[in-house]
């Protein structure tokens, strides 16, 4: 499964694929399987992209429009 708001998130904050690797200790390639839905993303990847981000791991996984984390 391909996570949407994931890519749109990165590319919207002029984020690269090699950058985001780089972010999480992942290989390019690795991060590139993540996010075409090859291979599926570990929760504690989710999680450091989505506090990387400010923004709650449901909206990455697509199951809420709301960017906002509950607190």
């Amino acid at each position: 499964m391909s996570y949407k708001n994931i890519r749109s998130i990165r590319e919207d904050n002029d984020i690269t694929q090699q950058q985001m690797a780089e972010l999480l200790s992942i290989s390019q390639n690795t991060y590139s399987q993540y996010e075409t839905g090859k291979i599926e993303w570990p929760v504690s990847t989710l999680i450091k992209i989505a506090d990387y981000f400010d923004v709650s791991v449901d909206y990455l996984l697509d199951r809420t429009k709301n960017k906002r984390r509950n607190e």
